[in-house]
């Protein structure tokens, strides 16, 4: 028999949360080894079918536990991913490069984006991987690091691209806010004392 629910808490971290059923009752523990489909991970807040057991406590647990939604969100993906944040992400770049090349800014701030950018997505691209085959994953505070210090173009067309980190609200508006804290550092770049303390920073390095 195959119940219906909804996934209120869920701790990607340790890979396990509960589930409401639908009409209430008490809260049916999930691993995410109970997925039919590994491939997308839960974030909280979807609606789910499972079959229901109980461990060696006599606690419920869910299992074969499958997404309502499944069937729709397939067909979004065959769209293929969104063009905005490669626009957004490309036309930053180009406009730190311009800047660079017009001496507005210091090269050095050109390379630490681009290098930034591609370790930014080399991370994404490995904690995805570690995500899909349930091993140990890259902490987000590291992936916000990355961001803050200029790689959010490149984490951001990876969260496009790779699908990863995308849905979650509470990663969603961290990272937006490191967005606007590197670009509001990097406005200060453009000011003679951002500048000069810029180049003085290097010079000592």
């Amino acid at each position: 028999m195959r119940y219906q629910g909804k996934i209120t808490s869920w701790k990607d971290g340790q890979g396990y949360g509960f589930i409401t059923p639908n009409g209430g009752g008490e809260q049916v523990f999930v691993h995410i080894k109970s997925f039919t489909r590994t491939q997308r991970r839960p974030v909280g807040g979807e609606l789910v079918t499972y079959q229901q057991d109980q461990d060696d406590k006599g606690r419920a647990r869910a299992l074969a536990v499958a997404f309502v939604t499944e069937g729709r969100r397939a067909a979004n993906r065959t769209a293929g991913p969104s063009r905005m944040p490669l626009l957004i992400a490309g036309s930053f770049l180009l406009f730190v490069a311009f800047s660079a090349l017009s001496r507005k800014l210091p090269l050095a701030v050109l390379g630490l984006y681009l290098m930034a950018s591609g370790i930014a997505y080399i991370a994404y691209a490995i904690d995805k991987a570690a995500a899909q085959r349930n091993q140990w994953r890259t902490a987000e505070s590291t992936l916000h690091g990355l961001a803050l210090i200029g790689g959010w173009p490149g984490a951001l067309l990876a969260q496009n691209r790779l699908r990863h980190k995308s849905r979650k609200t509470s990663f969603q508006l961290v990272f937006w806010v490191t967005v606007l804290l590197n670009c509001g550092a990097l406005g200060w770049l453009f000011t003679a004392t951002g500048g000069k303390a810029f180049r003085a920073a290097i010079g000592a390095a």
